[in-house]
């Protein structure tokens, strides 16, 4: 319990005085509690579920939910020149995110220009 009370602790004491979406403001919420939830959790932590680099280079333009249950993570790179570099590291983008939420979920990553 007393590991609960510190990350509430730390999460009241760091709000910023700016203007939150519902999911940003809910997000980190459940980030204090441990629960990693849904989609908008995914977009609100994207630089610490995939790490700097690829988040750097993309950002989240869609997610659709396929016929088979799957999600379809859709990328809009910052440039160009970094889809085909992304397209390489598409088996380390599932990886990193079916990671963050414990189970297989992500099931094809595609990019839009």
């Amino acid at each position: 319990m007393s590991n609960q009370k510190n990350k509430l602790e730390n999460y009241f004491e760091n709000h910023t005085s700016r203007p939150q979406t519902i999911a940003g403001a809910l997000g980190g919420l459940m980030k204090a509690f441990g629960v990693r939830a849904s989609d908008s959790d995914l977009v609100a932590r994207w630089p610490d579920i995939i790490g700097l680099e690829i988040s750097n280079m993309a950002d989240i333009c869609a997610i659709k939910k396929t016929r088979d249950g799957m999600y379809n993570i859709v990328l809009r790179p910052r440039n160009p020149a970094y889809t085909l570099k992304l397209s390489y590291m598409t088996g380390e983008i599932k990886d990193k995110i079916n990671r963050y939420f414990g189970t297989a979920c992500v099931g094809k990553i595609s990019f839009r220009k």
